[in-house]
């Protein structure tokens, strides 16, 4: 398959909205222009981005399981892979997050080869620039305390759906698909990764975990997969692909330096509203309670109890939230601080006496927020916001009509500021999608202050 300019270099597919904005971030700041779509595009919405080198389509797959994905991705990745992409890519995230029974990426990758068969389908889940890291088959990503590998790590290993107790991820998706793996590590990729692959292939290989840490394994593992996309056309992984690729491509010069991405300017206030329970994000809510943030508790309990229940809490929050902002502050409703604490005990003690499911009881939390949230931006006049949390920004972003977003200015890699397109009243809003795991300490001021690089970036 050949690349041409009429033809994406990339369609990726996302396994929630927070991810699926970290790819089209990578690829806008490297000079390459890309959309990301919030729902599938109708001919209108796709000719208003003709000629982008890269197409995403956000979903919320990482919440459901192998019968979901069975039955509804196989169409969404027709629909991108008629755009006939150079590369179709399932975007996941890059902590793996995923089980047999919720987010299985083995069935999303089964699911992607009936669509665009294979001779094998490369995974790559490292991403150094996010300071997550694959050596020899293990996974490792960091955290404030220090770099883990992935069954050892403070967060993922403890994740409430889907715990990492497998670092080495070839292990971790026998659990998933019967397909066979091999790896390329970082030996291989250092000598003659290609003799490595054309092995595996002749081996009956159908998955390949790629390696990498560094510049040098990252370009060498972007240049492998550039260069086998005539036979192995689809692959998987985090934006870590992304990062690969254009690291090739510009040491190769097939495109040139990125850019340098500018600030989108500062405002006097934004509306934030966070549905994660990553100690990171309660750490950058206790940031934002003292810098000219108001932090209201959502009673996330609601979201097991009746319509009216719910109703009654989403018209309190936007109540508090508009009186905030009108006194000047930045409204910022959360769910939850943290994976511990008052409100997450409330919220399991009410999901286990309704007898919901978790996965129903999520949706309604995050289209709460997203509810709320809309009535914030609409009744204040705010342009500026942020949804926190994977799976809340997939159910939150849906609330508000967006159905495509394209990068404006960097912050931490992967939670960048966009601006969203829709055909309602927050057409052209400013909003950032940030996973819980994701940014900063000053995250949120930062979105504040417009984005864009900083001579000392506080480490996530």
């Amino acid at each position: 398959m050949t690349h041409t300019a009429a033809h994406p270099r990339v369609a990726w597919l996302g396994d929630d909205f927070t991810g699926s904005a970290a790819v089209m971030e990578v690829l806008h700041f490297a000079g390459l222009p890309s959309v990301l779509f919030t729902e599938p595009p109708t001919g209108a919405l796709l000719a208003r981005f003709a000629g982008a080198a890269g197409v995403g389509l956000a979903t919320t797959a990482r919440a459901h399981g192998p019968d979901w994905m069975a039955r509804t991705l196989p169409a969404q990745f027709a629909l991108l892979d008629a755009l006939r992409p150079a590369l179709l890519h399932y975007k996941i995230c890059s902590t793996f997050d995923s089980a047999p029974g919720t987010g299985s990426i083995g069935a999303a990758i089964e699911a992607a080869l009936t669509v665009r068969p294979s001779a094998a389908v490369p995974l790559l889940t490292a991403a150094p620039a996010m300071r997550r890291y694959q050596a020899f088959g293990h996974l490792f990503a960091g955290a404030p305390e220090g770099v883990f590998r992935l069954d050892r790590h403070p967060v993922m290993a403890h994740h409430p759906a889907t715990p990492m107790h497998e670092a080495d991820l070839l292990a971790h998706l026998a659990g998933q698909t019967a397909l066979p793996g091999a790896l390329i590590d970082l030996e291989a990729l250092a000598h003659d990764p290609q003799a490595r692959l054309d092995a595996a292939l002749a081996g009956g290989a159908r998955i390949l975990s790629i390696d990498s840490i560094d510049a040098a394994s990252e370009a060498a593992a972007g240049r492998l997969i550039w260069d086998n996309r005539a036979r192995m056309g689809l692959v998987a992984g985090s934006q870590g692909i992304e990062y690969a690729l254009v690291r090739h491509w510009q040491d190769s010069g097939e495109i040139g330096p990125a850019p340098s991405p500018g600030s989108a300017g500062a405002v006097d206030r934004i509306a934030a509203v966070s549905g994660s329970l990553s100690p990171v994000t309660a750490a950058q809510l206790d940031w934002a309670g003292r810098n000219g943030f108001a932090l209201l508790p959502f009673e996330a309990r609601a979201a097991c109890g009746s319509v009216a229940d719910l109703a009654a809490e989403i018209a309190r929050l936007s109540r508090l939230a508009l009186d905030a902002a009108r006194a000047g502050q930045s409204p910022l409703v959360h769910s939850a601080a943290g994976g511990q604490g008052d409100q997450v005990a409330g919220f399991r003690d009410a999901l286990a006496a309704s007898g919901l499911d978790p996965e129903t009881a999520n949706r309604r939390i995050g289209e709460a927020l997203g509810d709320v949230l809309d009535r914030v931006l609409r009744g204040s006049g705010i342009r500026r916001a942020v949804i926190s949390g994977g799976d809340t920004s997939g159910h939150a972003m849906r609330r508000l009509g967006l159905q495509a977003l394209v990068a404006i200015a960097p912050t931490i890699p992967g939670a960048a500021l966009c601006r969203g397109s829709g055909v309602g009243v927050h057409d052209g809003l400013e909003i950032a999608l940030k996973g819980g795991q994701m940014g900063s300490p000053d995250y949120f001021g930062w979105i504040r202050d417009g984005g864009g690089p900083r001579k000392e970036a506080v480490r996530p």
